[in-house]
């Protein structure tokens, strides 16, 4: 029996048509702080993810009414980036790579450790995913299936550089991406020594930021960068 830790205040959502191993999934995760709903097919489990706000989708690929990889698929294509573990008795390669093309972050092949499965959930929580497809705020709009970034009606020009970092800043929002992030992400280890990120950056803002339209992106004081809603008070 694994010991209880302290609560973390998470909030999973469990879509699992295995009544028994959800009841124990549930006791155990509640034994590590972590809350849990629970769905017993793939209907009703897409409803609670578009209704409701989980730290992490624990979802069954065998499931009646709508299989997993058809639920994940749809939460992507709909925006939805919470972060999905995928839970199945199929562990040949071919399963995984059709679970990680239809969205998910993670995989754990039945049977599995409990003490595994609770680990997984906490590295996942917090994050956004990045397999999702549609990021939304204000009137932004990043369409990762078709590579277009709109702020209402307009058509973002972005440079492959400037795409790259506005990336970055999705995959992490609303937190602040580190200028050594993204110059990684632009350059890998060997970053160059001129002002390129800043200038890269410059032109980022330029195509992101209207007078006229509400403002996205900021630099934050340890300076690094963040998309996200403004803060009350700046």
């Amino acid at each position: 029996m694994m010991a209880q830790t302290e609560k973390e205040n998470l909030l999973a959502l469990l879509i699992e048509d295995d009544l028994d191993l959800a009841g124990t999934i549930s006791d155990v995760l509640k034994m590590h702080g972590i809350s849990c709903d629970h769905a017993y097919n793939g209907e009703a489990g897409l409803e609670f993810a578009r209704e409701g706000y989980f730290d992490v989708i624990i979802l069954d690929l065998t499931l009646p009414k709508m299989d997993g990889l058809t639920v994940c698929e749809t939460l992507r294509s709909e925006g939805i980036d919470r972060p999905v573990l995928m839970l199945t008795a199929r562990d040949e390669l071919s399963d995984k790579l059709a679970g990680f093309e239809a969205g998910t972050d993670d995989y754990l092949v039945k049977p599995f450790a409990f003490e595994e499965l609770v680990v997984r959930i906490r590295a996942l929580s917090g994050r956004r995913s990045a397999q999702s497809k549609l990021f939304e705020l204000a009137d932004l709009q990043v369409d990762f299936a078709r590579n277009i970034a709109k702020r209402g009606d307009r058509v973002l020009r972005l440079s492959p550089a400037a795409w790259k970092i506005l990336s970055v800043l999705v995959k992490h929002s609303p937190a602040s991406v580190r200028r050594e992030q993204l110059e990684r992400a632009l350059w890998g280890d060997e970053p160059p020594e001129s002002n390129s990120l800043n200038v890269h950056l410059y032109k980022l803002r330029q195509q992101l930021q209207q007078p006229d339209e509400v403002e996205v992106i900021y630099r934050d004081a340890n300076g690094g960068y963040s998309l996200r809603e403004k803060v009350d008070g700046e």
